[in-house]
């Protein structure tokens, strides 16, 4: 995997302790707890607004812990798309879809360690159903589903239940549906209501 910044010792350290006043400044408070698993998929969401991936970050640099990160190909252009290959980004092609969920694969199956971030919605605005490529990944990498969040409206962010993949992406999908149906984005209105909320057979 690429170099990031959570590499670096001490620009790693300068960031958390940004990270930690910058949420002890705009009220925001962690709940939960990292599980104990050397590598995951994460689920990112509700994803409403550009500030989740800051938030996610700062989340990130304060609990001391590596995360990647699949953003799509237009942020990555420049003059950002260094910036966001250093920060743990990974650009995601959504014409080769199949391609990207088996790259993620052997990374998984590759790395002793890896917390990989991901956005189900796939953007910003508000779609009719979320993308299935994170359960493609942590199946075929047999690895557990983290369902993370942000909270805007009690300004909480944190980790809830791990979700191992059964094979069965409907039964598992009415657990993560559960969950995120409490969880209030930035932008509420461009979240994916809890009745929305189906699995598109394509990853």
């Amino acid at each position: 995997m690429n170099y990031t910044i959570f590499d670096t010792p001490v620009v790693n350290t300068l960031a958390r302790r940004f990270s930690l006043f910058m949420l002890k400044l705009t009220g925001w408070k962690f709940e939960g707890k990292m599980p104990d698993i050397p590598k995951f998929i994460m689920i990112a969401a509700p994803h409403t607004s550009n500030w989740d991936l800051l938030y996610t970050l700062f989340f990130a640099f304060a609990l001391n812990v590596k995360i990647y990160w699949m953003g799509k190909d237009a942020i990555f252009r420049r003059p950002f798309g260094g910036v966001c290959k250093w920060l743990g980004g990974i650009i995601i092609d959504r014409s080769k879809s199949n391609s990207v969920v088996d790259t993620m694969i052997e990374a998984l199956r590759k790395n002793e360690k890896l917390i990989l971030a991901v956005s189900p919605s796939g953007t910003r605005s508000k779609v009719a159903y979320w993308k299935t490529g994170f359960y493609h990944i942590a199946n075929g990498a047999n690895v557990p589903v983290v369902l993370s969040f942000l909270d805007y409206r009690r300004r909480a962010g944190g980790i809830g239940p791990v979700v191992y993949p059964t094979g069965d992406i409907e039964e598992d999908m009415k657990i993560i549906r559960e969950f995120y149906s409490g969880i209030t984005g930035k932008y509420p209105e461009k979240a994916i209501g809890t009745a929305a909320v189906r699995v598109k057979n394509s990853k």
